[in-house]
């Protein structure tokens, strides 16, 4: 395994990754593919990681802003992202894993995650990589006219002395 870093050449990849995740339904309220320049303006300029066995892109992984206010400047939003060939295999857990670690490299204090309620899979990866649940959110969005609850999990640094 190899971890890179996401950048607008090996983009399209990803992009083929997070159509997987579309068509499931329960990874994300989006219904469209982005483009480099949308997704590069909504994503930290750090901790964009992707892993890969020989040559082919198996997950990645990207921070968010939560908000543009200064005082949340060490609070990030995880999109984590497996490929269907890879699920099952700990990719999800090494890309959080790195990420955790980058994360707190970077002055991130508090990562959030807002998954949908029937996404086990992924509640129990966040879990895993010490995340825990702290808050629930009903009927926050709609994804294909029906309405989605959402659990909103959190993983606090262990290195800047926030508990």
């Amino acid at each position: 395994m190899e971890i890179k870093p996401i950048t607008k050449e090996n983009f399209p990849e990803l992009v083929e990754i997070y159509g997987q995740g579309l068509a499931t339904n329960i990874a994300t309220f989006q219904n469209d593919l982005p483009i480099w320049e949308d997704w590069d303006k909504g994503h930290l300029n750090f901790c964009r990681i992707s892993i890969y066995e020989n040559n082919e892109m198996l997950g990645w992984t990207a921070l968010s802003p939560v908000s543009s206010r200064c005082v949340y400047s060490g609070v990030a939003e995880v999109s984590v992202y497996v490929a269907t060939i890879a699920r099952g295999k700990g990719i999800g857990e090494m890309l959080l894993n790195e990420l955790i670690k980058q994360s707190e490299s970077n002055e991130i204090w508090t990562l959030q995650s807002g998954i949908f309620a029937e996404n086990q899979n992924s509640i129990r990866l966040h879990e895993k990589c010490g995340f825990r649940i702290v808050g629930y959110r009903e009927k926050i969005g709609r994804k294909n006219g029906v309405w989605k609850d959402t659990v909103l999990m959190e993983c606090r640094s262990k290195i800047t002395g926030i508990d």
